[in-house]
C-alpha cells in the first residue's frame, strides 16, 4: 500500500533538491498528485494474479491460445522511469481456460509495480502455470525503455525484448516456434 503522505514529502524533497519552489503556484499540488499517481502506478504491489486466473472454464480441446498486443505500462526499479510495450501470452489449458481479460489483468497485477522486464515476464509465466494449471505457458514481452530513451544512451526506439518458456514450451520447440510464427514473429 503507498503511504500518500512520505510519498507527498519525498516529492517536495525532491523539488527542493532540484532546486525549485514547491511553494509555487505551479508546483504546489503536486506532491499530491504525484502521491496518487503511484497509488495507481504501484497499485499491483497489493494484488496477487491468482485473484484473476481463478475464474476459469471447461473446454474439450487443449490447444495453443494465444493472447497477444496486451499493453502494458511499469516503472524501472533503477530509475523510475517507465517502460512500456507489448505481451503475448500463449498457453496449452488442461481441461480449463482463463477468460481473456484475466490475461490483461494478470500482466497489469505485475506491471504496476517497480520492475524489471526480466522478471516481469517470468512472473507473469510462473503464474500462469501456478494459478491456471496449465501444461505450458510462453510470454513474450517487447518493450521501451524511457531510460534508454531520455537519459543516458538516449537512444528512442530501442525495443528490449524477453521470452519465457514454461512446461511444454521448454519441452517441444516446435510448439515455440508455432506460438512466435502465430505472432508473425517467425
Amino acid at each position: 500500500m503507498v503511504d500518500q503522505e512520505k510519498v507527498e514529502r519525498a516529492v517536495r524533497l525532491l523539488l527542493e533538491g532540484i532546486g525549485e519552489d514547491p511553494d509555487r503556484e505551479g508546483l504546489v499540488e503536486t506532491p499530491t498528485r504525484v502521491a496518487r499517481m503511484y497509488t495507481e502506478l504501484a497499485g499491483g504491489m497489493d494484488q496477487q494474479a491468482s485473484m484473476h486466473l481463478s475464474k476459469t472454464f471447461a473446454v474439450d480441446a487443449n490447444d495453443l491460445v494465444i493472447e497477444r498486443d496486451i499493453t502494458f505500462y511499469s516503472l524501472c526499479e533503477h530509475h523510475l522511469l517507465p517502460f512500456y510495450g507489448k505481451v503475448a501470452i500463449g498457453y496449452i489449458p488442461d481441461g480449463r481456460v482463463a477468460g481473456l481479460s484475466k490475461l490483461a489483468r494478470t500482466v497489469e497485477v505485475f506491471a504496476r509495480r517497480l520492475q524489471l522486464q526480466e522478471r516481469l515476464t517470468a512472473q507473469i509465466a510462473d503464474a500462469l502455470m501456478a494459478d491456471l494449471g496449465c501444461t505450458g505457458a510462453i510470454v513474450s514481452i517487447e518493450a521501451e525503455h524511457m531510460c534508454m530513451t531520455m537519459r543516458g544512451v538516449q537512444k528512442p526506439g530501442t525495443i528490449t525484448a524477453t521470452c519465457a518458456r514454461r512446461g511444454a514450451f521448454e519441452e517441444d520447440p516446435a510448439l515455440e516456434e508455432r506460438f512466435f510464427r502465430m505472432l508473425g514473429r517467425a
